[in-house]
Formats: structure tokens, C-alpha cells, sequence
């Protein structure tokens, strides 16, 4: 690692590691203290245009080394931008936080269908499922069931639904990149967590009307549930068959942490019966092997930590942690809240922002928004149903 990197990430682990107490629980005044602080630096942070994010701020690490394609900047602009409008949409508290949630949508009609960066590059699928769930949860509020601009925010919407379909792997999913040669227009490869996101946004949409392809969303359940390995486990690849070999391996328990829970959460939103045991073991391998996260949190080189968990599976993985929690009966879900406030607001910065892994000027603006997004639903839990998460 080249000096300069080096201190770089020894100055950003040190920002991202506030002082501990020792305490793991909060109390409620202390989680709406961090969702305020939240909601005020993405209110600060928003561009003139509406969006958050951009290709500024820029270090030699292994994403400013590797991408500079201009439509790879669009599509991830897109995508953090989708992810701020819905913590704006879904926790914010005031007429600041509905401005800005409408210049979000603003930017989102008129840039959200973006193209594919290359040949190797999918970003774009990201831009794809944000800025479709964002646009979805706006249909659903009150506040735009008159608005002038419904009838366009259903169209863009479509537009990416048709985006979504054309972009679909053979393999019935999403990825980011492409390695299979010869190159198609079609993609070969997908993952089991972008799939399992597309899925929840996908049956958003069709919860407010949009045209969802049953076919396509039928295609992506059938390439999740492949990725299931008898250790509850998911795959990160869709494999034609899933393989459990590799004790140190991405697809083991320890490397999974960041997608069982969206995985189990997409299968359970499409109809599937998920076992409500299934589904608490899986929330308890979050937590009794959460150190694996927090180690492999604000690493400058993806895939480097042990597992190989990479930065950024951090509080992705905790916000989908978070809806599946609200899916859990009522006497389970206050086994998990508390722990999960703590590992989300404990990396939150002087600034009011959380992030995970240094990405040019997205990282901040998008983890705040994924940790706004876990918080918000914690808060509704009574104090009488706290009890210590069970560990399997």
C-alpha cells in the first residue's frame, strides 16, 4: 500500500471510531437525537440540483483508481440520491426534510434512467433500484396523491421497471459488473443481494400500482432461492448450484452477514414461509458475528478483510437487518432493536453522517440515509419488550 493510502485510511478509521462508553443500549431520546443529526446533515449535504453525491473528493483508493467512467458517476448519483429522497420520505419530521424530498424527486425524473457505463461496468442496475423504490414510496404518500407531477414520477418509474427487465441476467438477477466473456447485451453474471434489493423494490412498486413483469420478478425469487445454503447462508454469486465448500470463503456464515437478512426478506415479502426461527437465527449470526463487519468497515480495498466482507456491506446490510425485524411478531422484534441502534449510531461521525467505505463524495450521504432508514421503524418498540438478542 502506497504511504499516502496508508495514512489515509489510518486518519479514516480514526474519524469512524467514536469514543464507546461501554454501553450497548440507547435510550429513545438518544436514537432521535442521531436521526436528527442525520437528517440534518443530508439536508446540508443535498446538492443545488437535488441529488446527493458526486465525483468529487476523490483518493487513490481502489474505487478512485478503478472508476472515472462519467455514466458510472451518473448511475451511483442516481442511486444515493434515490436512497436520501427515501430517508427524507420515510423518517423526516419537517418541512425542510418534504423540500427536500421534492427536489430529490425532481432530480430523479429527469436523471434516473441512465445507461449502462461499458461492457464490464452495471452500475446502472443500482440507479435502477433505488430510484425506483424512492419513486414508489412517493406515490404512496399522501402528500402527492394530487400532485402535478404523479402521472411522470409513475412513468420514469416504468421506465426503470423496463430498464430492470432488459438488464436482467441469464441467471434471472442483478450484478454490478460483468466478467463472463463473450460480452452480451444480456448479462451473465448477477449477485444474490442486488437481486434480493431489486426484488423488495420491485414488489414495492407493484404495492402502488406500477406494472411489475410477473415473469421477471418470478425469474429473480427462482435465482435467490438457489443461492440458500444449508447453513442458512447466502451465496454472494447466483450459482446454478450453490456450493458449501470453502471454509473461509465469501459464501460462509461469517462472509454472508451482510445478505441473509435481505435475502430472507425479499423471499418472505414475494410469499415465501420462511420459518420465523429461520428468520430469528439469522438476525442472531448478525450479531454474535458482527465483529467481522466492523472489521472489514472503512477498509480502502474491497474484499480484503477476513470472509473476504468488504466496507460497504456495513449499513446496507443493517438497513435490510432492520426491515426484516419489522416483519418479526412483536415479542421478538425488541430482542434486536436495541443492538441494532447501537452498531448503526456508534459510527456516527461529529458531523452527523455515517459511512462505511470512502467513495469519492457518495459514502456519507448514502450511509447516512441506510442508517436513517434502520433507525426510523426501532423507535416503535416499548421498552418492555428490550430483552438481550439471542445468539445461535
Amino acid at each position: 500500500m502506497r504511504p499516502a493510502v496508508l495514512l489515509l485510511a489510518i486518519a479514516a478509521l480514526a474519524e469512524a471510531t467514536p469514543a464507546d462508553d461501554g454501553r450497548t443500549e440507547l435510550t429513545p431520546d438518544e436514537v432521535r437525537t442521531a436521526i436528527q443529526r442525520g437528517l440534518d446533515f443530508l439536508l446540508k449535504d443535498q446538492n443545488p440540483d437535488g441529488s446527493w453525491g458526486g465525483p468529487r473528493n476523490a483518493v487513490y483508493t481502489f474505487t478512485g483508481a478503478v472508476w472515472s467512467n462519467p455514466e458510472t458517476h451518473r448511475s451511483w448519483k442516481v442511486a444515493t440520491t434515490g436512497l436520501g429522497c427515501l430517508a427524507m420520505l420515510e423518517v423526516g419530521n419537517s418541512e425542510a426534510t418534504e423540500t427536500a424530498a421534492d427536489r430529490a424527486i425532481g432530480y430523479l425524473l429527469k436523471n434516473a434512467a441512465v445507461k449502462r457505463p461499458n461492457e464490464w461496468d452495471t452500475m446502472n442496475n443500482w440507479a435502477y433500484i433505488y430510484g425506483l423504490q424512492a419513486l414508489a414510496a412517493a406515490c404512496g404518500q399522501p402528500r402527492y396523491a394530487d400532485s402535478p407531477r404523479r402521472d411522470e414520477m409513475r412513468a420514469v418509474g416504468q421506465e426503470l421497471l423496463r430498464k430492470l427487465a432488459y438488464h436482467q441476467s441469464l441467471n434471472g438477477g442483478w450484478g454490478y459488473l460483468e466478467f463472463d466473456a463473450p460480452r452480451t447485451a444480456q448479462p451473465q453474471w448477477a449477485t444474490s443481494f442486488m437481486t434480493a434489493a431489486a426484488v423488495v423494490a420491485l414488489l414495492e412498486a407493484r404495492a402502488q400500482g406500477f406494472d411489475v413483469d410477473e415473469a421477471l420478478l418470478q425469474r429473480a425469487l427462482r435465482g435467490i432461492r438457489r443461492c440458500r445454503l444449508p447453513s442458512g447462508a447466502y451465496t454472494y454469486s447466483i450459482p446454478a448450484i450453490a456450493d458449501p465448500r470453502h471454509s473461509e470463503w465469501i459464501d460462509q456464515i461469517k462472509g454472508s452477514l451482510g445478505r441473509i437478512q435481505l435475502c430472507n426478506l425479499a423471499l418472505l415479502m414475494a410469499g415465501d414461509d420462511i420459518p420465523l426461527d429461520r428468520l430469528k437465527t439469522g438476525l442472531g449470526y448478525l450479531f454474535r458475528h458482527h465483529r467481522f463487519l466492523d472489521i472489514a468497515r472503512n477498509r480502502p480495498i474491497p474484499h480484503e478483510a477476513y470472509y473476504l466482507n468488504s466496507g460497504y456491506f456495513y449499513l446496507f446490510g443493517h438497513y435490510y437487518a432492520a426491515r426484516l425485524i419489522e416483519r418479526l411478531p412483536p415479542e421478538d422484534r425488541g430482542a434486536f432493536w436495541p443492538r441494532l441502534q447501537y452498531e448503526i449510531i456508534k459510527i456516527q461521525q461529529a458531523d452527523g453522517s455515517m459511512w462505511d467505505y470512502d467513495m469519492h463524495a457518495y459514502h456519507k450521504p448514502y450511509g447516512v440515509a441506510f442508517g436513517l432508514l434502520a433507525l426510523g421503524p426501532s423507535l416503535g418498540e416499548p421498552e418492555a419488550e428490550r430483552e438481550p438478542a439471542p445468539t445461535p
